[in-house]
């Protein structure tokens, strides 16, 4: 099981089950384990996709989920 596949749908019910459909960046940079600073960084640079609400960021769990595939596959390249 442990070589198993994550599937996207399982790693949105499973990973995330506590936080809402919609993250704010603190719960974006709390799920990652990374400052705020970072948080607005990879925002900026396009890294993470997010939806921007007057001036808030607000970042759907499919679009993390994206970003942590994307990630790393670019690492492990």
């Amino acid at each position: 099981m442990a070589n198993e596949k994550l599937s996207q749908e399982k790693a949105y019910r499973i990973m995330l089950k506590g936080y809402p459909d919609v993250l704010d960046i603190k719960q974006m940079c709390e799920i990652l384990g990374i400052s705020l600073k970072t948080g607005y960084g990879l925002i900026q640079e396009n890294k993470i996709e997010c939806l921007k609400v007057g001036r808030s960021y607000r970042i759907p769990k499919p679009f993390l989920l994206s970003y942590l595939r994307i990630g790393a596959s670019s690492d492990s390249q």
